[in-house]
């Protein structure tokens, strides 16, 4: 046992501090949440879009202006669920060539273990990774596509289940499906580097919380104005 601690402590130590890293910043995005509803750019792309969807379907004239902006929303998550796949092809093909890539990658592994299972582990990590992209941006493409159908339906109908609120919450859950896949992306960068050494992992799960702070940070103008 101490053995195996001794040989795979240092890719077990990082992995569980990358981790750490991850949800603690996740959780600590929570809780400003809380106390300020628009912490984030996410939350402010949120209200956005159940705005815009209070405005195509309460004023009149704007059918092909909501098809439009639906189309576009659809392309973004369109070409990425298609890298995706071809990202999930290219590491399975990775993967078959473990043995003979494996002293390449190792060059930098200064401290981790160099077993092929190990190294193989790490690419079935990144290739769920990448199925988790994958899947979130073909469900925001879903929901997009329903929206595409309930926001033209006239408020006359009255019907309970395509009010501005329901189709609001549809797109927004479609928004959030984006956001998923995104940081899906975002955490295949940690998860590339695992592959060349754990010391690798933590410096760039710590650089990309860094930059996950910058790019999620809603502007202060837009928070202040909020409140």
């Amino acid at each position: 046992m101490n053995n195996l601690f001794t040989e795979f402590g240092p890719d077990l130590s990082s992995a569980a501090l990358s981790v750490l890293l991850i949800t603690g910043y996740h959780l600590f995005l929570r809780l400003k949440l809380r106390r300020d509803p628009v912490y984030t750019i996410q939350a402010v792309n949120a209200v956005a879009r159940s705005a815009w969807v209070e405005n195509i379907m309460t004023t009149g004239g704007k059918d092909i202006l909501a098809v439009q902006t639906l189309r576009n929303a659809i392309m973004g998550p369109t070409f990425l669920a298609s890298t995706a796949v071809l990202l999930i092809i290219g590491t399975l093909t990775l993967s078959g060539q473990g043995e003979r890539l494996s002293a390449t990658w190792h060059v930098l592994n200064l401290f981790g273990a160099r077993h092929p299972e190990l190294w193989l582990t790490k690419v079935i990590l990144l290739i769920v990774d990448f199925f988790v992209a994958f899947f979130s941006f073909t469900l925001a493409i879903r929901l997009f596509i329903h929206v595409g159908f309930m926001i033209n339906v006239p408020l006359a109908m009255n019907h309970k289940a395509i009010s501005p609120e329901h189709v609001a919450m549809h797109l927004n859950r479609a928004g959030t499906y984006h956001s998923i896949g995104m940081r899906a992306y975002y955490l295949s960068v940690p998860l590339v580097f695992w592959l060349f050494g754990p010391h690798f992992l933590l410096i760039s799960t710590a650089v990309l919380v860094a930059v996950l702070y910058h790019v999620d940070r809603a502007p202060r103008v837009l928070a202040d104005d909020y409140r």
